[in-house]
């Protein structure tokens, strides 16, 4: 089944997310050798933000230049509720949700993430 790609509606591309992680499962993420990958926050400064896609394909499109040896990885939706998220928050990360070819997306808190997921998997 051919996937549609990420657009420039943020809205819609973040919208998307809920649905497709939880009919999957899981949602995908960067991972290189010296952890995850992350990037500056475009709205606040001194803030890191941790991209996350809600299908295989939106991870493999980032998987070059600076990320070019960096695999693309699956996280267990639960594992992503119960660890990923609270700790993220910990360590003061944001959340990106489905950025698209330009890396260009919604940054959220992971707790509001969090409570968006709980509301999809009711």
């Amino acid at each position: 089944m051919q996937v549609e790609p990420l657009s420039d509606d943020f809205e819609d591309n973040c919208g998307r997310f809920l649905p497709e992680a939880t009919e999957q499962g899981c949602v995908w993420a960067l991972e290189g050798e010296e952890g995850f990958a992350l990037c500056e926050s475009e709205k606040y400064p001194q803030t890191e933000v941790m991209p996350f896609w809600s299908q295989r394909e939106f991870a493999e499109i980032h998987a070059d230049g600076d990320w070019g040896d960096y695999k693309v990885v699956a996280i267990d939706l639960e594992e992503f509720m119960d660890d990923w998220l609270t700790g993220m928050h910990d360590d003061v990360l944001l959340v990106g949700i489905n950025w698209n070819a330009e890396l260009e997306g919604i940054e959220l808190e992971p707790l509001d993430l969090l409570e968006q997921l709980e509301q999809e998997l009711q």
